[in-house]
């Protein structure tokens, strides 16, 4: 046991490792991505409160996973950025762990919003007559709160148990940005909680969000198929289009990070592009694909940067 890295102090991140050479450019394309992400969301943000109309608990939905992408942007982009452009490889422990602590924790908040969403449009759709009824501010509140609070605390507990670890083989962390397997793997220590705990709030979280986001369309196509007129059913899908794209672009991008590396066998470069992709691709379209299928939120934009000039 190697007792240099007893409590380290700092740990390295070296960015994508075989691609050292060109992360460099790399890191323009996440750095368009992650302006695509601030601007869109940003816009949302402004929108969303502003006009009245939006003021439906969809779009409420939509302006907290636009602040949940605002954040995730923040969380990986500053730091993975350094190490691309600047070769700031090296960073606090802690501020790993603080790192890992958000990113995953507004992971679990944008799953859970999706599936509020899906439960949104299964009751306007279903249920049309009581969506006002079902869907009262209370409820909106209290659904968002629970989000948080789940994402919140399984995140915290998987962050708590890294803290217990002393012991580490290495301090140079294979990735651009702090993630939880990446930093349990450097452990010298029996890991078993962490992996056991991991794979449980993995499940947890996206396990459950994904089973019931299915339940509610497999409800809703149900519905939409047994509407005689076909102007109906039509109106039906442009309403679930939007919500079907981003959750899967979502959760395939998802399952393949987690399963990848857990239990793949996939090339490091390979594994880190894409579960930053994944982190990053997702705030950036989920602003464009609602931005564009709301007619209310595409004339707002057209105002903003044609109208009032």
């Amino acid at each position: 046991m190697n007792m240099s890295y007893m409590d380290p102090k700092t740990v390295t991140l070296i960015g994508i490792p075989g691609l050292e050479h060109v992360q460099f450019w790399i890191g323009f394309s996440f750095f368009a991505v992650c302006l695509v992400a601030l601007l869109g969301n940003i816009i949302l943000l402004i929108i969303i409160p502003t006009e009245l109309s939006l003021h439906q608990p969809m779009y409420i939905f939509l302006a907290v996973l636009a602040a949940t992408d605002i954040g995730l942007c923040v969380a990986i982009a500053p730091k993975m950025l350094a190490i691309f452009w600047f070769g700031f490889y090296s960073t606090a422990f802690d501020a790993c762990l603080a790192q890992l602590f958000f990113i995953h924790a507004l992971q679990g908040m944008e799953s859970g919003l999706l599936l509020a969403m899906a439960f949104d449009c299964y009751v306007a759709i279903c249920d049309p007559l009581r969506h006002t009824t079902t869907l009262t501010p209370f409820l909106l509140v209290s659904m968002v709160l629970a989000v948080a609070i789940r994402a919140t605390v399984l995140v915290g507990i998987l962050t708590i148990l890294l803290k217990r670890l002393h012991f580490f083989q290495s301090i140079v962390i294979a990735h651009s940005y702090c993630e939880h397997m990446a930093v349990v793997k450097l452990a010298v220590e029996d890991t078993h909680v962490n992996k056991t705990c991991g794979l449980f709030v993995g499940f947890t979280i996206l396990g459950f969000d994904m089973i019931f986001i299915l339940i509610s369309y497999t409800l809703i196509f149900q519905a939409v198929f047994h509407l005689h007129q076909k102007e109906a059913r039509l109106k039906a899908f442009n309403t679930c289009t939007a919500h079907i794209f981003v959750f899967l672009e979502f959760y395939i991008l998802a399952f393949f990070s987690f399963f990848s590396h857990w239990f793949g066998h996939v090339v490091p470069s390979t594994h880190i592009l894409l579960s930053t992709i994944y982190l990053l691709v997702p705030p950036a379209l989920n602003s464009i694909v609602y931005g564009v299928k709301n007619e209310v939120i595409r004339k707002c934009v057209a105002w903003i940067f044609f109208l009032n000039h």
